[in-house]
């Protein structure tokens, strides 16, 4: 009787010390990998922006297929917005009239979820080709 007694005292212990407070959370993931979004603007060709294009920059081999993922990303959203435009103009006779139109009938209506870019990469759609394009910050723009 009192072993038992004893024994239900230490598991009990046991259990109450893997509590973890609401402080003590995880805390959230700042990398990219993982992430999507369905975040897309208005492509402003007069913008102080750099367009992708898509290409891998790599020039060490330790870190090359690090520096891979963005391009790929890229190629791999741009592949597959490239489709739904195709299918809609194919099933509509025309392309989106504008944003708004490629927002709801091609990226909400085929639930797109489009991979989070590095290096503050943002897609944006170019209403006068018809495209998905991929544009970064430019490094230093003219004042």
């Amino acid at each position: 009787m009192i072993l038992a007694g004893l024994c239900t005292l230490v598991l009990a212990g046991c259990s109450g010390s893997k509590s973890t407070a609401p402080s003590e959370a995880k805390p959230e993931r700042k990398g990219v990998l993982g992430k999507t979004t369905q975040e897309i603007g208005v492509f402003d060709p007069q913008a102080p922006q750099r367009v992708s294009d898509q290409k891998i920059q790599a020039t060490d081999p330790v870190t090359a297929p690090l520096s891979a993922y963005g391009p790929l990303a890229e190629k791999a959203s741009i592949l597959a917005v490239e489709q739904a435009l195709n299918l809609f103009q194919a099933t509509e006779g025309r392309y989106p009239k504008d944003h708004a139109e490629f927002m709801e009938k091609i990226i909400r209506a085929n639930n797109m979820r489009l991979p989070v870019l590095p290096n503050r990469g943002e897609y944006r759609y170019d209403e006068t080709t018809h495209a998905l394009v991929v544009v970064y910050p430019q490094e230093n723009p003219a004042p």
